[in-house]
């Protein structure tokens, strides 16, 4: 785990009672990561553990070899919710000021912001008269406020269509290529394709890590969900 963006050994978090993660161990490297699994089954909560907004029963979570919501990462760590925090009657570059005046960021982030999204075209619109694709790229334009070296990103793409889907994700690459480690959670299967690297999961488990490629060929399966459903098979018969 030494050369990892992300290290976690050991995470349990328990909520109303009950382990939602418990004994997780994984890596997470450069590049596109994502994190698939049905509803529920944890991955908001271990995002919340690696930003480190989230409280811990027990484990260690390494970011960028400083422990998950230290004071270093405040301005190396970009993290866009499933429901992003914006002003609805301000305009885009507005809510970009705003945010990168309260990280005490120069004025020109914002700007930097706006163009790194393709938002240029909309930079005076007013947020709450966008699309739904235009409003997740104003919340991953704030995500990315200060150049973060990771990007955490909780179902970015959720009620897409399939042209915008796929416009966020060479969007997410492009970042990527840019040196930003980019971790996105997902509940659809169709989007694994996508990614540098996938981790799978299932009632809090990481049950599988590694490649598209290599995933599918451990299971001999066609696709991920494919895949999915042999790790799951196993895992009950288990």
């Amino acid at each position: 785990m030494m050369n990892s963006v992300v290290a976690i050994e050991g995470l349990r978090v328990v909520r109303g009672g009950r382990p939602v993660l418990d004994g997780l161990d994984v890596a997470i490297g450069p590049g596109v990561t994502g994190l698939l699994g049905p509803s529920g089954c944890g991955k908001s909560t271990l995002l919340r553990s690696i930003v480190g907004v989230q409280r811990v029963a027990a484990g260690a979570v390494t970011v960028l070899g400083e422990p998950a919501g230290s004071r270093p990462l405040r301005e190396r760590v970009g993290y866009q919710t499933q429901s992003a925090s914006m002003y609805d009657d301000l305009t885009v570059l507005e809510n970009l000021r705003f945010f990168a005046r309260v990280l005490g960021l120069p004025p020109p982030a914002a700007e930097e912001a706006l163009a790194a999204v393709d938002l240029g075209g909309h930079r005076d619109g007013v947020v709450g008269r966008l699309s739904g694709g235009q409003r997740s790229r104003v919340g991953l334009a704030v995500a990315l406020l200060g150049a973060p070296d990771l990007l955490v990103l909780d179902e970015p793409t959720v009620g897409l269509d399939p042209v915008l889907r796929r416009d966020l994700w060479a969007l997410f690459h492009r970042i990527a290529d840019a040196g930003t480690a980019v971790l996105v959670s997902s509940h659809v299967m169709d989007e694994a394709e996508r990614c540098d690297a996938l981790l799978l999961m299932r009632a809090g488990r990481i049950i599988a890590h590694g490649t598209p490629a290599e995933i599918k060929e451990s299971q001999g399966a066609a696709d991920i969900e494919s895949a999915f459903l042999a790790l799951v098979e196993q895992g009950d018969a288990a």
